[in-house]
């Protein structure tokens, strides 16, 4: 059983879905808003968005239900996502290790994923920020939206509904952790592409090999060889 519930106004989504858990027996609880305060997104930074033109959405998934590692159920969500705006715009759409998600060289999608312990039941808080109809991003070079990028209106309503559902129906049907690996991998973006990289206070031209079962990224970096990176520990530009 999967519900899904809106708030004309919150700070997080992430924070909000636990008050539903208290009182929903069910596997998959979505909370959305249109109109999200104080967005969180990965290792502390934050996700704004214009008021009444984006969609913050959170799941909260049983984890007891998921046998994957953490590190796998984070590339799962990413590669569902990706999955679901692909097929909504008709677009090629890649996911930025380890989780943001790119179309046409933007970003439209940022991820925060935690687990809570809530009501006696552990969960994966899945939290996503959508640019789904702002048309300005000011000084934010790298972001776009389903509008600025496909030219496409869409209903937020209706967006919400389609995603929930998708979203649900994955979580429901997991493949397994190689599989997922080789869907991520797959449309890694800049996978296999000369790129720069900011490695500490050092620039220096790489390529994406792959995204491993631990969360690492390896690199053929132009001066020190293939090695493996977490998050943080290097920054891809672009």
């Amino acid at each position: 059983m999967d519900q899904l519930f809106y708030l004309k106004e919150c700070s997080s989504t992430n924070d909000e879905v636990s008050k539903f858990l208290l009182y929903e027996n069910s596997d998959f609880i979505g909370v959305s808003t249109f109109n999200q305060t104080k967005g969180r997104g990965q290792y502390g930074n934050t996700w704004a968005a214009a008021a009444g033109k984006n969609v913050a959405y959170t799941l909260a998934v049983k984890a007891q239900s998921i046998l994957l590692s953490d590190f796998i159920f984070n590339y799962y969500t990413a590669v569902v996502i990706r999955d679901f705006l692909a097929n909504l715009t008709d677009n090629l759409v890649n996911i930025k290790w380890p989780n943001d998600i790119i179309l046409k060289n933007k970003k439209i999608v940022g991820i925060l994923i935690e687990k809570k312990k809530i009501n006696q039941n552990n969960y994966f808080i899945i939290g996503a920020g959508f640019n789904v109809l702002q048309d300005q991003f000011d000084e934010i070079l790298h972001a776009g939206s389903l509008l600025t990028l496909t030219g496409q209106v869409y209903d937020l309503e209706d967006f919400v509904f389609k995603l929930h559902e998708y979203l649900s129906e994955r979580m429901k049907n997991i493949p397994s952790e190689q599989e997922i690996i080789d869907q991520f991998n797959m449309n890694l973006y800049r996978k296999d592409e000369i790129s720069v990289f900011e490695i500490g206070q050092e620039r220096q031209n790489g390529i994406i090999h792959h995204a491993d079962e631990k969360g690492e990224l390896w690199i053929e970096l132009e001066k020190d060889g293939l090695k493996p990176f977490y998050h943080k520990e290097i920054k891809l530009l672009y």
